[in-house]
């Protein structure tokens, strides 16, 4: 049997904790307001949702430790895209005011070993259809 306690006990942030707290301040500090993290909408998840404006945005971050040859916003395919979009349609018909715009945008986050994490936004990154 595990210990039902043992998330609360790590002492350290994961990668995807690490690279969704950098692309929230990123976002704040470029006029996003945040309204969730780590949202379970249905069997899908988006990692945050934020305003900025009368625009909800719904963001997938995507966080690695080196950005070579491989960037980060390259791994949101058709098929995460898909559940994003079904994600948002849940989002949609519980919040919708009929005044406010939707998109969704992709944050890239590189942590290097050394040297400072490169935060990218992609804004728009995919169509909602």
């Amino acid at each position: 049997m595990l210990w039902p306690f043992r998330a609360r006990w790590r002492l350290a942030p994961t990668l995807g904790e690490q690279g969704e707290r950098l692309a929230a301040k990123h976002l704040k500090r470029h006029g996003f307001r945040i309204l969730e993290r780590n949202v379970r909408l249905g069997p899908n998840e988006v990692d945050l949702i934020a305003r900025e404006g009368d625009t909800v945005v719904f963001v997938e971050v995507k966080t690695r430790r080196a950005c070579d040859p491989v960037p980060p916003e390259a791994n949101v395919g058709p098929e995460k895209q898909r559940r994003l979009r079904r994600a948002a349609r849940i989002y949609i018909s519980r919040h919708d005011d009929g005044e406010t715009y939707y998109r969704f945008d992709i944050v890239s986050v590189c942590i290097p070993e050394k040297g400072r994490p490169d935060v990218v936004l992609f804004r728009d990154a995919f169509q909602g259809h």
